[in-house]
């Protein structure tokens, strides 16, 4: 399966709260406040139980009633982010620009809250040395928002600046130990390979859980955790108790179906696949669900996801979003390799994050430039990360350059930290160890 941790619905909608609604009125707490949005008694949905449809039509009531309300329209901009992701449509993030532009018209400076949707944009389009940008105009205005701390770790992390990413985070925790804040540090652990610590950070975030969704959240991230240290019983007892916790969440079922794979219930992973992208039809699913369907060599079903899959690219890409770690992978590994590396090309500028690091230095291999492979893979794996898509590219490329003994160990390191971490890939892996004698 696709090695990175994706940013689920939960973690923007956290961010929403952030917003400071209340029901029956509009609050901004903090030293931004302006008394240029008067409250109106305007019914608003509350955001930590609404869905997005909910929220977004509340605060289109809103507007009608109170149409300069700045705060409002940047809300409604997180509003409409949180909806692409909740989706997988990406046409809302321009009504996302929309929203947050209008706000930002009617009050320009000391706006946080529209800082803080514009960085969760950027984020969300890709685009991280301007979500880091947002994220430190915020912060200027309200320099102990937990939140925007959020959203500036986020930004640090993906443009590879680890050290200055997790002193944002424990700022962030410092200011509210809560499910967002204790989520990022375990993924700041998890980046340098100390699983056990990234899960119980995450535990404690389930400790925290204020409610189903938060609780669905943590628990798919620790069935995540679980997965990709090779525990696919694990992984499916979280991924299981997810879905109890929110029936309707995508990311679960799609957690749940790489775990019955794991444990070669292939009819069940299959069947939840299927379920997930018809859900929520994200490229990344699509890809998983191509892949499996290949290992089992329904090829024509394959070839169906991959073409939805280009469809949903050229559908992101039409509304800002920014090709990169998941477009170069399915490039290289399914016969387009110069295009693989036109895009890792880009990515990799735009975003020097280890999972694009790791991208680029695939696409490299693919196209023959192994010796830069090797350098690239170098970088991605640098902060100690426990991933085994990481050591079977580095494994593969060494083994291309005849340093047959460094392969051995990193094809070996890849299939014991997670035997079953690419139907497609696993089985090469295990090849090539057999094939070098292993």
């Amino acid at each position: 399966m696709r090695h990175g941790r994706r940013l689920w619905i939960p973690a923007v909608t956290l961010l929403l709260a952030a917003a400071f609604f209340v029901v029956g009125g509009l609050s901004l707490v903090g030293s931004g406040a302006s008394p240029a949005a008067p409250v109106s008694s305007a019914p608003l949905v509350h955001t930590a139980n609404a869905t997005p449809a909910q929220t977004i039509a509340g605060l289109q009531t809103r507007l009608r009633a109170v149409p300069r309300d700045h705060v409002a329209w940047a809300t409604l901009g997180l509003a409409y982010v949180q909806a692409a992701k909740a989706t997988s449509a990406p046409e809302y993030y321009p009504k996302a620009e929309g929203a947050l532009r209008q706000s930002l018209k009617l009050s320009h400076t000391d706006n946080f809250v529209a800082d803080a949707g514009m960085a969760a944009l950027a984020a969300a389009r890709h685009q991280f040395s301007h979500a880091l940008t947002w994220a430190q105009r915020g912060l200027a205005t309200n320099p102990a928002n937990p939140t925007l701390y959020g959203a500036l770790a986020d930004a640090e992390t993906q443009l590879g600046r680890y050290p200055e990413a997790f002193a944002a985070t424990q700022r962030m925790i410092d200011l509210s130990p809560d499910t967002a804040s204790l989520a990022r540090v375990s993924y700041s652990w998890e980046l340098r390979g100390n699983i056990p610590l990234a899960t119980q950070y995450m535990q404690r975030a389930l400790d925290d859980a204020a409610n189903a969704n938060d609780e669905a959240f943590t628990r798919y991230y620790l069935g995540e955790l679980a997965f990709n240290a090779g525990d696919a019983a694990g992984a499916l007892a979280q991924q299981q108790r997810a879905l109890l916790a929110a029936p309707n969440a995508s990311a679960p079922l799609e957690g749940k179906a790489k775990a019955e794979a794991g444990l070669g219930q292939t009819d069940a992973a299959l069947a939840d696949f299927a379920l997930a992208v018809a859900r929520v039809p994200q490229p990344s699913y699509l890809l998983e669900y191509g892949e499996l369907l290949e290992s089992v060599g329904r090829r024509a079903d394959a070839q169906t996801q991959y073409k939805l899959f280009a469809v949903e690219q050229r559908l992101f890409a039409a509304n800002g979003v920014a090709a990169d770690v998941d477009p170069t992978l399915f490039y290289a590994d399914h016969g387009q390799p110069a295009r693989a590396l036109r895009v890792a090309q880009v990515g990799v500028r735009a975003r020097p994050f280890l999972e694009m690091q790791d991208a680029y230095a695939w696409a490299l291999h693919v196209n023959g430039r192994d010796a830069e492979a090797l350098e690239w893979s170098t970088k991605a794996m640098a902060l100690g990360t426990r991933s085994a898509a990481l050591y079977y590219h580095r494994g593969m490329i060494e083994k291309t350059l005849g340093q047959m003994d460094a392969a051995k160990n990193d094809l070996r390191q890849a299939l014991a930290i997670n035997p079953f971490f690419n139907p497609l890939a696993a089985p090469i892996a295990r090849a090539a160890l057999d094939g070098l004698g292993a």
